[in-house]
């Protein structure tokens, strides 16, 4: 089912969508939100890609167009409920994400971009499971190139230096990893809700420290799930001025928030990613 409608304004409060009975809702469900930003030959791999991985899990997936589609993806047939929504114009990655967690009423809640493949069938129980233990706010697999090797998905307090030193001087990171790239996002759907999701004064990029940042305030942990994932990074800031102006408006807007100051002085109660 597609859904075509305006694009709202700024996000005003999350709320997650209806519950429905419970005896319908496995306790292990998950919902998972993709936006396409023009992906249409990417969409049907990714959702084959997901009906073979979802294992009785994966009971929702919401497509969001954020470009209006050429044509809409095969809508019956899937072991999971799928909608389309439709935007009349783009909206950033954060508001994308909070408005399709408005129709979610599964325990768990993903946030997935359309250019991972997935390289183990168990992803999705193992990223379940290990959220639901306590204390935990949000899972991430270990992100990977065509070729196999470890992409640097997981990074330390975004700061003025720590770009300088990664960018211009080509040094190594030592910094703890605190938060970790939103390529792929298994979080409880309340804890979202709880965090208001996506901070939308963030176009595109940053929104992901911003969100995890509040996390570790927050006291939750950031975990790592033992399931790999191919992701075919785009890195689209270092090739076009307009992804590399959002870029720098993330960074002159995160570095001025009141979360980054207390991260910043609290960085020694930060919890390194496990």
């Amino acid at each position: 089912m597609m859904v075509c409608s305006g694009a709202l304004g700024k996000h005003s409060g999350l709320s997650q969508g209806k519950a429905q009975d419970a005896s319908a809702v496995s306790t292990m469900a998950l919902t998972v939100s993709i936006v396409s930003h023009g992906h249409d030959d990417w969409l049907p791999g990714l959702l084959q890609q997901l009906a073979k991985t979802a294992r009785n899990v994966i009971t929702h997936v919401i497509v969001t167009h954020n470009l209006r589609p050429v044509r809409s993806v095969q809508s019956e047939g899937w072991p999971f409920v799928l909608k389309e929504r439709c935007n009349s114009h783009p909206l950033g990655f954060g508001a994308n994400h909070n408005r399709a967690f408005a129709h979610v009423s599964t325990p768990f809640f993903c946030v997935l971009n359309p250019d991972v493949s997935f390289l183990d069938e168990m992803v999705w129980e193992r990223s379940v499971l290990r959220v639901a233990a306590a204390g935990v706010g949000c899972a991430f697999p270990t992100l990977v190139d065509a070729n196999g090797s470890r992409q640097d998905n997981v990074r330390s307090l975004l700061t003025p230096f720590s770009l300088l030193r990664r960018h211009v001087w080509r040094k190594t990171d030592r910094e703890p990893r605190i938060w970790a790239s939103a390529a792929c996002w298994v979080m409880p759907s309340d804890i979202y809700a709880r965090m208001d999701g996506f901070d939308e004064r963030y176009f595109m990029y940053c929104e992901d420290a911003d969100f995890c940042m509040r996390l570790q305030l927050d006291g939750l942990h950031i975990v790592r799930v033992d399931s790999p994932m191919m992701h075919e990074a785009q890195r689209a800031s270092r090739r076009r001025l307009d992804h590399m102006a959002w870029h720098v408006c993330s960074l002159l807007h995160l570095w001025t928030s009141k979360t980054f100051w207390r991260c910043l002085w609290r960085r020694k109660e930060l919890k390194p990613l496990s």
